[in-house]
């Protein structure tokens, strides 16, 4: 919960006094959506709309799938933030996308000359609409920026219905024919760092790659003991179900399990253990990467370690270039998604894109 307050509010449009109230009232994860809405009604009233549409997007943060107050708190949501942001300078398009569209959020360069084109995307609960900062950011710097809901994400997933997919090409392909983008830069946030590379093993069209931070092999954090143990398991699905639902007594994994059914369309706990797994560096194709990559993270990441961004660093063995950041506390910048000081995120992904062309 700390976390995701600090998330809030390091997106820039959530007031410190508003959660720090809120935090001196949460007892436990259930009081956290009510009492988030509750914020998002007052801000409601008072025409603070940024910070109600952000309000509203913690309360919806903190509803677990299934219950159908979810998707009428997100749909809430989205009419406050298009109302809240109606001059911010964005445009709103839907890319076909299989049996459904793909929402995506255009922010045209801000400069008079721009610098090239930047395709972005979140992770696993993110929303496009909660890095507004990110992606208005990168097109004040003149990038034309394409932030769009891949399957199982945001508006994708809750308007459309198009369940997950671990070969991001897909989608990010469709993106750059709707768009008719022949040459761009690709940005993954959270665990959209593992699908950004694992896009750019199949999309040429991608010239470079941002991984903010990267995955590589979930795997890869556990010792060889554990390794064999959940091979075993994923053998018998039921003990699997069993056991993970004794875990699930933890909240950040019940939120974990939970999560992974309700973007992946399934239902079951093993259903999100393999949907993890999938997550893997055989299915990544490290090796297909011939682009010029960015890898970063942050010291004490408590989701995707250093450990993983070097193993993934290691693995660009056909990349053009392979530059690494890991940022520290002294930063305000080692948390998850450098959240603390997303402002030099930013600075530091600006600066690396200039040093090269990325394109139209």
């Amino acid at each position: 919960m700390n976390y995701q307050f600090n998330r809030l509010y390091s997106t820039g449009f959530s007031r410190e006094q508003d959660l720090r109230k809120a935090a001196k009232w949460i007892k436990g994860p259930e009081d956290c959506a009510p009492i988030m809405f509750y914020f998002a009604e007052e801000a409601k009233k008072e025409k603070r709309l940024r910070n109600a549409a952000f309000y509203l997007r913690g309360a919806e943060f903190f509803i677990e799938p299934g219950n159908p107050k979810k998707q009428e708190v997100y749909e809430d949501f989205l009419k406050t933030f298009d109302k809240a942001f109606w001059l911010a300078g964005f445009i709103r398009h839907e890319v076909p996308y299989k049996n459904g569209k793909l929402p995506v959020l255009y922010f045209p360069s801000q400069t008079s000359a721009p610098k090239g084109t930047i395709v972005c995307f979140g992770g696993f609960d993110s929303l496009i609409e909660e890095f507004y900062c990110i992606w208005d950011g990168l097109s004040r710097s003149g990038y034309n920026v394409y932030a769009f809901d891949g399957p199982g994400q945001g508006g994708a997933l809750r308007l459309h219905q198009l369940p997950f997919e671990h070969d991001w090409e897909g989608p990010v392909g469709a993106v750059l024919d709707h768009f008719k983008v022949n040459r761009t830069a690709i940005m993954g946030v959270s665990m959209g760092g593992y699908w950004a590379v694992r896009a750019a093993a199949f999309e040429k069209r991608i010239h470079r790659v941002i991984a903010m931070p990267p995955v590589y092999d979930w795997m890869e954090l556990a010792g060889s003991f554990s390794t064999k143990l959940v091979a075993w398991l994923r053998k018998f699905p039921g003990l699997m179900d069993f056991l993970v639902r004794i875990k699930m007594s933890v909240p950040l994994l019940r939120h974990a399990v939970k999560q992974a059914n309700f973007i992946s369309g399934t239902s079951k706990p093993h259903e999100a253990v393999d949907w993890m797994m999938g997550m893997n560096k055989d299915h990544l194709h490290s090796g297909s990467v011939s682009q010029s990559c960015l890898l970063l993270g942050g010291e004490n990441d408590a989701f995707q370690p250093p450990k993983l961004l070097q193993a993934q660093a290691s693995a660009l063995i056909h990349a053009r270039s392979v530059t690494t950041r890991i940022f520290t506390k002294e930063e305000h910048a080692d948390q998850h998604c450098q959240i603390g000081n997303l402002g030099l995120a930013i600075k530091e992904i600006i600066s690396w894109l200039d040093t090269g062309k990325v394109g139209n």
